[in-house]
């Protein structure tokens, strides 16, 4: 949890706490990259109204190193600054002031989303392969194009799986966003698209048609293994 307000970080500590998670705290971002630098985080709740390095600049710096999920929670309510961190890859946006109740419930989301709350060790490994060189280890949340590993951001991950594991079903922008961020996000349809735009970047093979990801003009978005599109 980074936060510049002491009261904040401490009704967040307490509330998650006694919620069963361990928390960690920072007042800056000097001291956030201090905590991620020498302790494993699952997820971090961030400000973006911070001294010094300011919260974006911070998850920008973090995003660079790693695919941590990010919950952004800060008092700047307008759309532009919503869309902003949604498009450069927050996984939820929360506003102040806030229910931690409601801050737990997403938290929960997030990590269910992109695999940090632990499942059974023994569940069996589920790794499909594509026509084209495309694997994804639905399991291990890990994505490869020939032998080459592929970056995703937890959001484009999910779009990714939940496509993938409805091969053919057309997805509207409102359903692939519900579907794939859950219940509890606030987000909106037309980041979608920037997702989308991100992830066929990064799966699309260099040089040919889109072949996974196929726009459904006036509809919406669908998986196809091994065929071309638009």
């Amino acid at each position: 949890m980074v936060d510049d307000e002491p009261k904040i970080r401490e009704l967040v500590a307490t509330y998650l706490t006694h919620e069963g998670f361990t928390v960690l705290t920072a007042e800056d971002g000097e001291q956030a990259l201090a905590v991620l630098a020498r302790e494993p985080v699952d997820l971090l709740v961030l400000d973006l109204m911070l001294p010094g390095i300011s919260g974006l600049e911070l998850f920008q710096r973090i995003r660079a190193q790693r695919n941590l999920p990010v919950i952004m929670l800060t008092a700047r309510a307008e759309d532009t600054d919503k869309l902003l961190g949604l498009e450069l890859g927050a996984d939820d946006y929360m506003t102040k002031p806030f229910n931690p109740r409601e801050l737990a419930a997403r938290i929960r989301a997030v990590l269910r989303r992109t695999g940090g709350l632990h499942q059974t060790e023994a569940a069996p490994a589920n790794i499909i392969k594509y026509e084209g060189g495309l694997s994804i280890d639905f399991d291990g949340g890990e994505v490869t194009l020939g032998d080459r590993p592929v970056s995703l951001t937890p959001t484009e991950f999910k779009f990714l799986v939940t496509l993938a594991r409805r091969p053919g079903r057309i997805f509207s922008r409102l359903q692939l966003m519900e579907s794939a961020l859950g219940e509890f996000f606030e987000g909106y349809e037309r980041t979608v698209d920037t997702h989308i735009s991100n992830l066929r970047r990064k799966i699309e093979p260099a040089g040919s048609e889109v072949r996974y990801i196929i726009t459904v003009y006036g509809l919406g978005y669908k998986f196809v293994s091994g065929q071309g599109g638009a």
